[in-house]
C-alpha cells in the first residue's frame, strides 16, 4: 500500500508520514519547499525509517502533474495554512492564498489521483479537515471557511466515488499545541494594508483556546489511513465532540441580535489568554 501525505514538511503530516514509514508502509512524503526535504530526510535517518520525499506544493500545477504519475493507494490531503484575523480586516491577497492552499490546490490534486483510483476500482482519500470545518471562532473566519469548504467537498466526494470503490473520510483535529494555531495569530504581520483601518489591534490577540497534546491526532489519522478506523468523520480529542455538536446546534436557536453591543466571550478570551497555553 502506497500512501501519499501532502504537507509532510511540518506539523501533523510530518509526524504521520514518519510513523507510517515506521510501520513498514510505502510512504511518499510531499513537502511544500525543497528546504524541507533535508530536514525530513535527517529525521527519517535518526528514526531508522525509510520514506520517499518529494517536493509537492499543492498550489503548483507542475508539482500536481508530477504527483499524478505516482501509483497512490491512499491520499492524505494534509497540506494547509491558517490565516488569522477578523473577516472584515483580512486583505484579499491573503484570503485568496488561504483558499488556494487549503481548497483549490488539494482538490485539483485529488481530481488527478482519484481518477486513477477509479480505474483500479479501489483507493482511499482522507482529508485533514478541522473542527473549524464544523464550527467557527472569531478571528478564524477565513481558515474556518476553507475547512467548511473541505467538509462540503469531502461529503460530496464520499457520495460520488462510492460506486467506483473509492473510500473518503475526514480527520477533524481540535485545538492542538503544534504551533499551527499560534502562527495563525501572527499572519497580520505580513499584511500589505493600512493598519490604521483595521478593526482590531492584532498585537494584543492570541488563539482563544487552551491546546491539547497532538498525540491522539497522529494515532487516529494513521488508523483512518490503514483502515483500522472506519468512521467517516473523526474528531480529536474525543472529549470536545459534545461541545462541537452543541455549538453547531446553537445556531438554530440563537438570535441574530443576541448580545448586540457587547464583546463576545471568545473575543475577550483572545485578549486575555497567553499564546501556546496548554490544556
Amino acid at each position: 500500500m502506497t500512501i501519499l501525505v501532502t504537507g509532510a514538511g511540518t506539523g501533523f503530516g510530518y509526524e504521520v508520514a514518519l510513523r507510517l514509514a515506521a510501520k513498514g508502509l510505502d510512504v511518499i512524503a510531499g513537502v511544500e519547499i525543497v528546504a524541507q526535504v533535508h530536514s525530513l530526510e535527517q529525521e527519517a535517518k535518526r528514526r531508522g525509517v525509510q520514506l520517499r520525499i518529494e517536493k509537492l506544493d499543492v498550489t503548483h500545477e507542475g508539482d500536481r502533474r508530477k504527483a499524478a504519475e505516482w501509483d497512490v493507494d491512499v491520499l492524505l490531503n494534509n497540506a494547509g495554512i491558517s490565516e488569522g484575523g477578523a473577516t472584515v480586516d483580512i486583505p484579499a491577497e491573503n484570503l485568496r492564498r488561504q483558499y488556494e492552499v487549503n481548497v483549490v490546490g488539494p482538490l485539483m490534486l485529488t481530481q488527478l489521483i482519484a481518477k486513477k483510483m477509479v480505474l483500479k476500482k479501489k483507493g482511499k482519500i482522507v482529508f485533514m479537515s478541522s473542527v473549524a470545518g464544523l464550527t467557527t471562532d472569531p478571528f478564524a473566519g477565513a481558515y474556518a471557511s476553507s475547512k467548511h469548504a473541505i467538509e462540503a467537498i469531502a461529503e460530496a466526494m464520499n457520495q460520488e466515488l462510492k460506486e467506483f470503490g473509492v473510500d473518503v473520510a475526514t480527520v477533524n483535529p481540535g485545538p492542538f499545541l503544534t504551533g499551527f494555531n499560534d502562527r495563525m495569530f501572527e499572519t497580520w504581520k505580513t499584511w500589505q494594508d493600512d493598519p490604521s483601518r483595521r478593526l482590531f489591534d492584532y498585537s494584543k490577540l492570541a488563539f482563544p483556546h487552551e491546546q491539547y497534546d497532538p498525540e491522539p491526532v497522529f494515532e487516529t489519522t494513521i488508523g483512518v489511513i490503514t483502515g483500522e478506523i472506519d468512521s467517516y468523520r473523526n474528531v480529536e480529542p474525543k472529549e470536545i465532540i459534545a461541545q462541537q455538536r452543541q455549538q453547531m446546534d446553537s445556531a438554530w436557536t440563537r438570535k441574530s441580535n443576541e448580545g448586540l453591543g457587547k464583546r463576545t466571550e471568545l473575543v475577550q478570551k483572545a485578549y486575555d489568554i497567553e499564546p501556546g497555553t496548554p490544556v
